[in-house]
């Protein structure tokens, strides 16, 4: 299993929300490069981050913080939030993006999903947020009116690298990770699942390794932050 430590940005700096609420905002660091140096050095080997402004405003927002933490990690990173077009996903690529992750996208024009993906293959990953089983999009704003499996059954055959299901109620809470959900979504599907929203110790981490279905990774955001999760205990569990 790999773990993606969370670098979410709003007005540049690394912050945690609460449920996706933008009012709810936690600043852990004003210097995001800084910060993704730190996950590096601690043996990390992914980087998830989040472009909060820019879901928002459907455009990237948090550029000049984005490219910092690109020149300052050797480690592959994925970036969502705001990307909308095949504009968007080729810039941010050549940029020295190992990952764009489509959420609002793929549920507004699917279609783009699946050309990404045919253009860059194995580097586009699906953001599947959801609450209460339907996935929302906007930045969370919005409910749509697909359930998770419905959207990641979209993909199936796509060529996309991941989805990455978020359980939006779970998110930056550290209430534990919705196992069974997750689970559910890899039963469903034949594409890797990455697990985000809740993870809060090292017990999260074998629970998902355990679910009898296999998870590809795990995304830790607020834990890590706030010292719940020793990194090193982390990684070697999901190593083991």
């Amino acid at each position: 299993m790999i773990l993606f430590p969370a670098i979410d940005l709003k007005d540049g700096n690394c912050v945690r929300l609460r449920q996706g609420d933008m009012s709810r905002a936690t600043v852990f660091n004003h210097d995001a490069a800084a910060q993704a140096r730190a996950f590096e050095r601690a043996g990390f080997e992914w980087l998830h981050v989040v472009d909060l402004n820019g879901a928002f405003a459907g455009h990237s927002v948090n550029r000049a913080a984005i490219l910092a933490i690109l020149s300052a990690v050797k480690i592959p990173v994925q970036l969502g939030g705001g990307i909308r077009d095949l504009d968007a996903i080729a810039a941010w690529l050549d940029a020295g993006l190992a990952r764009v992750v489509l959420g609002t996208a793929a549920v507004r024009n699917p279609a783009l999903v699946k050309e990404a993906a045919r253009r860059f293959p194995n580097r586009i990953a699906v953001s599947v947020d959801a609450r209460d089983g339907i996935v929302a999009i906007e930045g969370w704003a919005e409910n749509s009116e697909l359930s998770t499996i419905d959207l990641a059954r979209r993909f199936e055959d796509a060529g996309i690298a991941a989805l990455i299901f978020t359980d939006i109620a779970r998110d930056g809470m550290a209430g534990g990770a919705n196992v069974a959900s997750t689970a559910a979504l890899a039963r469903a599907v034949s594409l890797p699942v990455i697990a985000s929203g809740g993870v809060r110790s090292v017990d999260d981490i074998n629970l998902l390794k355990r679910s009898g279905v296999p998870i590809h990774g795990a995304i830790i955001g607020r834990a890590l932050y706030d010292g719940q999760i020793d990194p090193a205990k982390a990684l070697a569990a999901a190593r083991a």
